[in-house]
């Protein structure tokens, strides 16, 4: 994948789901929450100094539940969000 985000923002591959508690109860589709954590796969460099120098490729971010925009790229959902809406790296 070959994509360069633009101004302060970052591409990122939506992580699976959660299907089951941590009880082993199976969570259906139509109830599961939508999912807020995913995998950086491109940094602006646009990015302010302090952000460039703590995010990077590969960290597993938490994001608000409505940001970014999702698009379908080689088969894998990839979200290009606004650095603001990242709430916390896991």
């Amino acid at each position: 994948m070959n994509i360069k985000p633009l101004g302060q923002r970052i591409v990122a591959e939506l992580l699976p789901a959660e299907t089951k508690t941590q009880s082993g109860l199976i969570i259906p589709g139509n109830v599961a929450e939508k999912n807020q954590k995913a995998v950086v796969k491109a940094v602006s460099n646009e990015l302010k100094e302090d952000t460039k120098n703590i995010l990077k490729e590969g960290d597993k971010i938490l994001f608000n539940k409505f940001s970014g925009e999702k698009f379908q790229i080689e088969g894998k959902e990839i979200l290009i969000i606004e650095i603001n809406d990242i709430l916390a790296i896991i």
